[in-house]
């Protein structure tokens, strides 16, 4: 992945714009980071983990991942500096922050990803518009469906036959809020929804039964499970390919952030500098790829590092 981005911008230019993750103060890169949120971001923050204890040997990343609705409180007490997170902080969480430290805490997207609608393999399903799957997860159809699907011949299919098994993820995870929001137009799920604390999980269920459908993020797909383009209000059809979900076509793009307690006009310590120079640059934003998401583009780096004054 390296060497396909070195082949699309040269490395002098890559150099100039400061997306080549340089050493920050080895001496001091000694102890534990940590960082508290999403299970989506989980392989990222691992992996970017990773390499950072290659380049500096003593320091170690540690990280709890419960969700990300755990960030926000751990962020506004202190626990972490920190928070990876699936989907934007709330106007609540982001006051509560702001009345604790008296200033807002800074959001930076480092990664794209999309939530995928997944049926079993051997499921014929064609596409999905939103009314539709808003009708088959939801029980308030928010989306405009006159009547619940409940089966999948209301879908015109002959097979499979029978009820409709649904599989989704808890309610601390940002997948479960971003689906609700943007999938079910900020309606509530039917009882009936199977919740689980990963995507993983649910893919891993679905897989498992040729009657299910779950959603989940993108890099949990496996050959088990097929991800249902998406049909827009036009009648166009998309599918979760990097190209679609980084200029948004795709319905159910989404931003990746970690949010960071950096106090105004102050500098990160070094081992949180660390972190982050190595998640904006070229070799980070291979790891991105490498693990199923879609890395940012240069332009975007170089932004994200101007805010946090790398």
């Amino acid at each position: 992945m390296i060497a396909l981005l070195r082949r699309c911008l040269p490395v002098w230019l890559w150099l100039l714009a400061g997306l080549w993750a340089a050493p920050v103060s080895a001496d001091h890169q000694v102890g534990t980071l940590d960082t508290i949120g999403s299970d989506t971001m989980a392989g990222l923050m691992l992996r970017w983990g990773e390499l950072l204890g290659e380049r500096y040997p003593g320091l170690r990343v540690q990280l709890r991942a419960v969700g990300s609705a755990s960030a926000p409180p751990a962020l506004t007490a202190g626990t972490t500096l920190l928070g990876p997170m699936s989907r934007p902080m709330t106007a609540d969480e982001r006051q509560a922050f702001i009345d604790r430290h008296g200033y807002p805490p800074r959001e930076v997207v480092v990664a794209r990803d999309a939530l995928v609608v997944v049926v079993n393999r051997h499921n014929p399903l064609p596409s999905l518009s939103q009314r539709e799957f808003d009708a088959i997860f939801s029980e308030s159809r928010r989306c405009g469906a006159t009547e619940g699907i409940r089966r999948w011949q209301q879908l015109g299919l002959e097979s499979p036959v029978g009820p409709i098994v649904l599989h989704g993820r808890n309610a601390v995870s940002g997948t479960h809020g971003l689906f609700r929001r943007e999938g079910l137009c900020n309606g509530s799920f039917r009882p009936e929804v199977n919740e689980h604390p990963g995507s993983a999980a649910v893919v891993e269920s679905v897989a498992d039964d040729p009657l299910a459908i779950g959603y989940a993020g993108l890099n949990h797909l496996t050959p088990g499970v097929r991800a249902v383009p998406l049909r827009d209000a036009d009648g166009r059809v998309h599918e979760p390919t990097p190209q679609e979900v980084r200029s948004d076509a795709y319905p159910l793009a989404r931003d990746l952030r970690i949010y960071v307690n950096q106090p105004p006009g102050s500098s990160l310590p070094d081992a949180e500098r660390a972190f982050l120079d190595l998640v904006f640059s070229v070799e980070g934003q291979a790891i991105v790829e490498e693990l199923g998401f879609v890395s940012l583009p240069a332009a975007t780096l170089v932004r994200q590092r101007r805010i946090l004054g790398l």
